[in-house]
């Protein structure tokens, strides 16, 4: 390059430089930074707050631009704030407090969102001031009271928004005077009902209106008002008590409602509601929601709705035959018809050839229904079809079928329908399958090879459980995609454990014949498994020291095999670890300190194994959101730790068959979850997908426990057990009087200890108690008499104590076998053959239906007595009554007696409360 021609380029550059940067900082001295007042307005707003996300950690004092602060926004010629969004959806926690009246000087405000935050209180009367305001957002928070009058004073609204609060009241009818509002949410705001819907008529500019929740009962003609509304797209009116509408419409105009979404679930509609459905539907709507109803049917009009392509009815109460249902909508909505859900409902009679009639079929969901018969092989001829649910119905799935025309079906679920015995060939050319459900479906076959290797990376979700399928597993590195659920259990599988894929979400092998070790999970790298029950098996070896890789590990079940060894130091890196079930192994050692790290523990049950040492006292200091403690049948030694009444959630606390010695803590009486309600022991598995997070898999808690003399396993009733069990070890000492404050406790068994002394008195007031087991002790006094009020009480072993006295009178008590009491030489009266010796004295039966003297005699004279007296009774009644219906004479005189009588001692009783209340005078 030219040398002048260069520096001439460079010159230019320079001044274009000089140029852009001088206009750069006159732009930046025209723009206007926030004035003071508003700056302090927004300081005094947020000095109240409470904070715990920091999310206005940049409102600083020494911050003077409050324009530059989080969620704050200004007008760039003027300086004033106009905008102010705090929405905290993305953060843990949320501004907690009230609403400070600093904003009323934020007089150019007109963006104001609060929404996704704890603030509290009622909404402020003086927000009707900020009149500028065009959209304003107080939705998921904890207001509470009336909606105030002056939100109608808001008259350039576009958006309001009170979703999920507490309010309660009437809705204002003033909001009528938001006319330019285009979306009014007040869904799930509490208890406010609408009186009369005539305000709704004057938003002529309303596209988005939802009042889930809102009780309409008495809202005559809603129907009328709004089909008025011109530019109404969405309505959704869940939940509002429709049904109790006497008069939802007065007359139908020739009007075309543009409503294209219309969602009326949950109001207990039955089919008379069709008559003012209509005018709310027209060729516009797209999806109509009509779940939670008791609707026997749909009508032929909804047939003909050409641009529908959503159809819910779930959870409907009534029967509908499904034919008569897909016959209805046989007209032009079978033409544009997407997606149909009918799940939870009563749909009777088959899947017939009608449905080939709706070719844009893409989503089909029909489970959980009373569907029956043999599917249609036209339902496989659909050519949109992508999703198909038929699971839970008595359907049967011929063998036989050729589905070489569903290219595009993506997910299959039949649990529960009849496919077996053999397994299905037809599904090997479903060559586009992401999800596979066949659980519970009778089969008892082998899998194919080609089964296993037909969807390479594919495969999202494959569920046979509940079958007798046998064979080997091959290898599955290469069949599943990202964060898959793998769930063969309860099946027949044998032989090794295959190769598993990384990216698995969730792997359930349990309750098959799988051998081996299972070291293959050091395999599993990808971070992503959350759910991992490999229960019931044949496995051995030690549990491998590679569990680094599974921090988003949730589930351990590992029960019932055949594993030994220490529990591995790595487990201290399963840190949202919830379940850890180990129970019947032969695993060794003292529980590793590491183990104290998983706080997020719900349910530990490392139950017979071969544990040794003490019980950790960190257990009750670290793992502080346990609602599941089981260390049955190990070898552990020492004293129960008191750290463990810190464990305020714990409902199944189970320390028999150790060695344990030393007292019953007292401080027992704390495990609060004993006096309160279940917890929750389904545990879910998520997935994200398109920004969207649903359930992928649920794991339901269970546990083995040792209910009335026998083990059982617990599974869907787990939550409700609420049990202690310290039985068979050294324990002494009485029972601490305050173990009787658990009133709802349902199990407690200290059986086979050294436990002495008088059992408590107040035991009785354990009213939900159904086993008590307090055998093999040195339990002396009497049997308390609050006993007898324990009605629930169904197991009872008081035997071998040193118990004395009467056993006492009830229903419960004396309906257990004599053995239940064995062992106490000084016990007495029923269920025992041994009287008491109070009854030789009295020579009077102590309980009803106890026979006096000896043998027959002493019971024959005792029922000729009670013969004689209501004979006598019986007599004597009905010839005084008899003697006074006959004679006339005499009953006048009998009843003329009485009513004198009754006057004397009603005048003498009148007389003396005179005079006590003159001689309280004086």
């Amino acid at each position: 390059m030219n040398p002048c021609v260069f520096i001439i380029f460079s010159l230019l550059l320079l001044l274009l430089v000089n140029a852009t940067a001088s206009q750069l900082e006159g732009d930046d001295r025209n723009m206007k930074k926030c004035l003071d007042n508003e700056r302090d307005a927004l300081l005094l707003f947020k000095a109240p707050l409470h904070d715990p996300s920091d999310t206005l950690s940049t409102w600083r004092s020494d911050q003077h631009d409050c324009c530059k602060w989080s969620g704050v926004e200004c007008n760039n010629q003027t300086g004033h704030v106009t905008k102010l969004e705090l929405n905290n959806f993305f953060s843990q926690g949320g501004l907690g407090g009230e609403i400070s009246h600093s904003l009323l000087n934020l007089t150019y405000l007109n963006h104001l969102d609060l929404s996704d935050n704890s603030f509290h209180g009622t909404i402020p009367t003086f927000i009707g001031s900020l009149t500028r305001l065009r959209y304003l957002s107080l939705s998921y928070n904890s207001f509470h009271g009336a909606i105030p009058r002056s939100i109608g004073y808001l008259t350039q609204l576009r958006h309001l928004s009170f979703s999920s609060n507490s309010l309660y009241g009437t809705i204002p009818s003033q909001f009528g005077n938001l006319t330019n509002l285009q979306d009014l949410y007040l869904d799930s705001v509490g208890s406010c009902r609408v009186e009369n819907m005539e305000w709704l008529s004057h938003l002529s500019h309303l596209e988005d209106l939802r009042m889930d929740g809102i009780s309409l009962a008495n809202a005559n003609n809603w129907v009328g008002v709004i089909s008025s509304l011109p530019k109404l797209l969405s309505l959704s009116l869940d939940g509002c008590e429709l049904s109790q509408v006497m008069y939802p419409y007065s007359s139908f105009h020739n009007s075309s409602s543009s409503i294209q979404y219309l969602f009326l679930t949950n109001n207990n509609l039955n089919s008379s509601m069709y008559r003012w459905l209509l005018p709310l539907t027209s060729n516009k709507l797209n999806s109509l929601l009509l779940s939670g109803n008791m609707l026997d049917g749909i009508p032929k009009y909804l047939g003909n709705l050409c641009s529908l392509e959503r159809l819910y009815i779930v959870n409907n109460s009534a029967v509908v035959k499904f034919p008569d249902f897909l016959n209805n909508l046989s007209g032009c909505t079978s033409l544009t018809l997407q997606m149909l859900i009918t799940r939870g409902s009563q749909f009777t009679g088959s899947l017939s050839d009608e449905i080939q009639k709706f070719a844009s079929l893409e989503s089909l969901y029909l489970s959980d229904n009373q569907l029956n018969g043999s599917i249609s092989e036209k339902l496989w001829e659909l050519p949109r079809l992508q999703i198909l649910d038929l699971s839970s119905n008595n359907l049967t799935v011929p063998s036989t079928y050729h589905l070489s025309s569903l290219s595009y079906v993506k997910v299959i679920g039949l649990m529960s329908c009849k496919i077996g015995p053999h397994f299905p060939k037809w599904i090997h050319t479903l060559k586009n399958l992401t999800s596979l459900d066949l659980s519970n479906t009778a089969i008892s076959d082998t899998t194919p090879l080609e089964f296993w290797a037909t969807w390479p990376s594919q495969l999202e979700y494959l569920n046979l459980s509940s079958n007798n399928i046998s064979g080997k597993v091959p290898d599955l590195l290469s069949n599943f995609a990202n964060l898959s659920v793998i769930d063969l259990s309860s099946n027949n599988f044998h032989g090794p454990i295959p190769n598993i894929a990384s990216t698995l979400a969730s792997l359930d092998l349990s309750r098959n014949r799988f051998s081996g070790g299972i070291s293959f999970i050091c395999q599993i790298v990808g971070g992503f498994l959350s759910l991992l029950d490999l229960s019931h098996n044949s496995l051995t070896g030690q549990l491998p020291d590679c569990l680094w890789h599974f921090k988003q590990l949730k589930i351990v079940n590992l029960g019932h095999n055949n594993l030994f060894g220490r529990l591995p130091p790595s487990v201290e890196y399963l840190i949202n670890l919830k379940v850890l079930h180990l129970y019947k192994n032969e695993l060794s050692g003292e529980l590793p300190l590491s183990l104290k790290n998983c706080t997020s523990l719900n349910s530990l049950n490392l139950g017979a194994n071969k544990f040794s040492g003490n019980v950790p006292v960190w257990i009750g200091e670290k793992l502080t959101g346990l609602y599941v403690l089981i260390l049955r049948s190990n070898n552990f030694i020492g004293t129960i730790p008191s750290k463990l009444c810190q464990l305020a959630y714990l409902q199944i606390l189970d320390l028999s068959m150790n060695n344990l010695y030393g007292t019953i803590p007292s401080c027992l009486s704390n495990l609060t979850s004993m006096v309160l309600q279940g917890f929750s022991q389904d545990i879910k598995v998520y997935r994200t997908e398109g920004g969207q997070t649903y359930v992928w898999t649920t794991y339901v808690d269970n546990a083995m426990i040792r209910w009335q003399g026998d083990e059982r396993e617990f599974f869907n009733t787990l939550k409700l057990v609420k049990s202690i069990d310290l039985s068979s070890n050294n324990l002494a000492g009485q029972i601490p009087y305050e173990i009787t404050n658990l009133h709802d406790l349902i199990s407690l068994n200290l059986s086979n200890n050294d436990l002495f002394g008088d059992i408590p008195q107040k035991i009785g007031e354990m009213k939900n108690l159904l086993t008590l087991d307090l055998s093999r002790n040195n339990f002396s006094g009497q049997i308390p008499s609050s006993m007898s009020q324990m009605s629930l009480l169904n197991y009872l072993d008081m035997s071998f104590n040193n118990l004395t006295g009467r056993i006492p009178s009830s229903t419960q008590l004396q309906s257990f076998e004599p053995s239940r009491y064995d062992g106490n030489v000084g016990l007495c009266g029923p269920p025992l053959n041994k009287k008491c010796p109070e009854d030789e004295d009295l020579k009077v039966p102590p309980v009803v239906g106890e026979s006096v003297g000896d043998g027959e005699g002493g019971d024959e004279i005792w029922g000729w007595f009670y013969i004689g007296g209501g004979t006598g009774f019986a007599t004597g009644f009905w010839i005084a009554c008899g003697a006074l219906l006959v004679n006339r004479r005499g009953r006048h005189a009998f009843f003329h007696c009485y009513d004198n009588f009754k006057d004397r001692v009603y005048v003498k009783i009148v007389a003396f409360i005179s005079n006590l209340q003159k001689a309280r005078q004086m």
